[in-house]
């Protein structure tokens, strides 16, 4: 089982953050655009979409199925097969995803990720502890193995969520 590497962060104006991770999947393209860019792929790993019109300036409803967060919104990029990206309102905003063949010329997939929104340094926290989670499940499904939403738990994000709040965490004022 692959590690999913640690997203990376940056804030603006007080309270814009914008979210990265990169990460190099297994699988052919057209398996992980399945899994991000249908209403069929992405209960197995994020959440239910419905609806979700393929196409620029399509309407899309995302219902997160381990909360009671559901937020609409457009289709903001659509590049068949590439790029994905999903507009929608808060908590959520910006949600994009970008496809490019992995660097053994086609049987594995780079996935760069990338998500904006305005919130707290808290609701940062959640995003990216969220988000990780959410990307291993994605791994785990295009292994085969989908998440069964009725017996999620917290634990994991939890944990994710200490460990970026750690990292975080301001640096102590270095006094002479």
């Amino acid at each position: 089982m692959s590690e999913i590497p640690r997203g990376r962060s940056e804030t603006h104006d007080g309270d814009t953050h914008l979210l990265r991770f990169t990460v190099e999947l297994p699988h052919p393209m057209i398996a992980v655009w399945a899994a991000v860019a249908t209403p069929e792929g992405l209960p197995q790993w994020l959440c239910a979409a419905d609806p979700l019109e393929p196409r620029l300036d399509g309407h899309v409803t995302l219902r997160w199925l381990n909360s009671d967060t559901v937020v609409s919104g457009q289709v903001t990029a659509w590049d068949r097969d590439y790029v994905a990206e999903y507009t929608v309102g808060p908590p959520h905003g910006r949600i994009r995803f970008h496809l490019e063949p992995g660097p053994d010329g086609g049987g594995s997939t780079v996935l760069r990720f990338t998500t904006e929104f305005r919130g707290t340094r808290g609701a940062k926290l959640d995003m990216l502890a969220g988000w990780h989670d959410h990307l291993e499940r994605l791994r785990d499904a295009l292994d085969g193995r989908p998440t069964h939403w009725e017996s999620w738990s917290p634990e994991r994000w939890q944990e994710l969520r200490a460990l970026y709040a750690r990292d975080d965490a301001p640096w102590p004022k270095w006094e002479p």
